[in-house]
């Protein structure tokens, strides 16, 4: 499953606006490529005391909500800023199309709970630390 192609299309729905600039926005945001770095976002979430909220997105159950303060804070407020400004946006427009989009990705990204999968295995997380 393409990830990025996903979060385009999520974020298009409620912004709407041109997917290569949402594309780019997007990696600008959460990775690089065609590939999001939801490890790093999830651990990220568990850094800033949001590990339930991170849980519950992992998990096959129903997803806990995140603050825009909470994403801004996770997110690096000032890539959120950038992020706004290529869009044409303002920020909390931004956050509050990102804050139903993001869990949606690491849903769909995870696999009874695993991000394995969708960053392609162990290997390839072995491959990122060593």
């Amino acid at each position: 499953m393409d990830i990025m192609k996903l979060a385009t299309g999520l974020l298009a729905q409620k912004l709407g606006g041109n997917n290569a600039a949402l594309g780019g926005a997007l990696n600008n945001l959460l990775g690089s490529g065609d590939k999001a770095d939801l490890g790093g976002l999830v651990a990220g979430l568990k850094e800033k005391g949001l590990g339930d909220v991170a849980e519950s997105w992992l998990g096959d159950g129903e997803n806990e909500e995140i603050s825009t303060d909470q994403l801004k804070e996770v997110l690096d407020s000032e890539k959120v800023s950038q992020a706004a400004a290529e869009l044409g946006t303002d920020e909390n427009t931004l956050l509050e199309s990102l804050k139903d989009a993001i869990p949606q990705m690491v849903d769909k990204s995870s696999n009874g709970g695993s991000l394995l999968d969708s960053v392609g295995g162990l290997g390839a997380i072995a491959k990122k630390f060593l």
